[in-house]
C-alpha cells in the first residue's frame, strides 16, 4: 500500500547504502524522490510534495570504527501514517543487517497469511467509505431540512386538503430520493473503479441493494430529526450533530477497532458503522453479509427505531 511520498537523502557510496536505496525505491510502501540534501527534503514537506525524510549519512556501511552507524529519519507530524511506515522500513532493514554483519541467523521469524488472494488497497477501503457518507449526507440533511421547509411554508398542511394521501407523499418522497441515490452510488463506484483503479470483487448489484437499505436508513433519520426539530435552521444543526461525528468515527477512513476501546464500545453501534462493514464485505468479496448478522440486525433496527419516532412525533403542520 503506497502511504505516500518520501525524500532520500544518501550521502554515502558505499555497497550497504546503494543496496538500502534500491530497497526504498522497489518497496511498495510508499515513493521514494532522491533530493541532495537535508533542507531539500524539508522543502518537499513544506510544499506537501513529501511527508518524511530518510537521510543516510556519509560513510554509512563503510567497515571502520568511525563510519557513522544511524540512518536518520525525519517525520511530519501532520503525516504520522506515512512517517510510521518510513520508521519501521528502516528498523526492519537495519535489524535485516545487524543480523547478517553479526553472522546470526534470525531464531524466529513470520509467516504471513491473507485473508483473501485478491489484490485489495487502502484506497478500496475508502471507496466503500465514500459511499457511506454520501449516502448519509445527501438522506439525512436533504430530509430533515426539506420536510421542515415544507412545514413552515405550510406545503405539507395543503397536502391533508388534496386527494392525495400522506402516506403516498411520503413514499413518493422516499422512492425519488432513492433514484438519486441510485444514481449517486453508481457514479461513485464508476469514478472509483475506472478512474482509480478501485477493485470490486463482490457483486455490484448487492451493492448497491444493501447501499439503498442504508439510504432508507438515513432517511428515516432524516424524517425523525424533521419530527423533532422546529425550523429549518435547527433541522440544519441537528443533522450535522448527526452526521459529523458519524462521518470522522464510524471508519469512513480507517478501522474503528483502532480506536481506543471505550470509543469502540459505543461507535460500532452508530448507524453508519455497520453498513460500512457490510458494504465493504460485499466489495472486498471476501465474505457473506450472513457471517456476521449483527450488522444487518443494527441496520434494521435503527430503521424500525428512526420511523417508529417519525411515525409517533412527525406532523405535516405546527399545532
Amino acid at each position: 500500500m503506497n502511504t505516500g511520498t518520501v525524500a532520500l537523502v544518501n550521502n554515502s557510496k558505499t555497497q550497504i547504502a546503494e543496496n538500502f536505496a534500491s530497497a526504498l525505491n522497489s518497496s511498495s510502501n510508499f515513493k521514494i524522490k532522491t533530493v541532495a540534501n537535508d533542507a531539500a527534503g524539508r522543502d518537499l514537506i513544506k510544499k506537501n510534495q513529501a511527508g518524511a525524510i530518510i537521510e543516510i549519512p556519509n560513510g554509512f556501511g563503510d567497515q571502520i570504527p568511525s563510519a557513522s552507524k544511524q540512518i536518520t529519519v525525519v517525520i511530519d507530524p501532520a503525516n504520522v501514517q506515512l512517517g510510521a511506515t518510513a520508521e519501521g522500513f528502516v528498523g526492519q532493514y537495519l535489524t535485516q543487517i545487524n543480523f547478517a554483519a553479526a553472522h546470526i541467523a534470525p531464531t524466529f521469524s513470520t509467516n504471513i497469511e491473507k485473508t483473501t488472494d485478491k489484490p485489495l488497497n487502502y484506497f478500496d477501503f475508502v471507496l466503500m467509505g465514500i459511499i457511506g457518507i454520501a449516502l448519509m449526507n445527501s438522506s439525512i440533511i436533504g430530509v430533515a431540512t426539506a420536510m421542515v421547509n415544507y412545514r413552515e411554508d405550510q406545503i405539507l398542511k395543503r397536502i391533508t386538503t388534496t386527494p392525495l394521501a400522506t402516506w403516498k407523499f411520503i413514499v413518493a418522497e422516499i422512492l425519488s430520493r432513492l433514484v438519486i441515490n441510485v444514481v449517486q452510488i453508481g457514479l461513485i463506484i464508476s469514478i472509483g473503479k475506472y478512474f482509480f483503479g478501485a477493485h470490486i470483487y463482490g457483486s455490484v448489484v448487492l451493492l448497491v441493494i444493501i447501499s439503498l437499505v442504508g439510504a432508507v436508513l438515513f432517511q428515516s433519520i432524516g424524517f425523525t430529526i424533521a419530527s423533532l426539530a422546529k425550523t429549518t435552521e435547527a433541522a440544519d444543526s441537528m443533522s450535522t450533530a448527526v452526521t459529523v461525528p458519524m462521518m470522522f468515527l464510524t471508519g469512513v477512513f480507517f478501522p474503528i477497532d483502532s480506536l481506543p476501546k471505550w470509543l469502540y464500545a459505543v461507535v460500532q453501534f452508530l448507524p453508519l458503522a455497520p453498513l460500512l462493514h457490510i458494504i465493504r464485505t460485499i466489495g472486498s468479496g471476501v465474505g457473506s453479509v450472513f457471517d456476521d448478522p449483527k450488522n444487518l440486525i443494527l441496520v434494521f433496527a435503527w430503521i424500525v427505531i428512526c420511523i417508529s419516532v417519525s411515525i409517533w412525533k412527525f406532523r405535516l403542520a405546527e399545532e
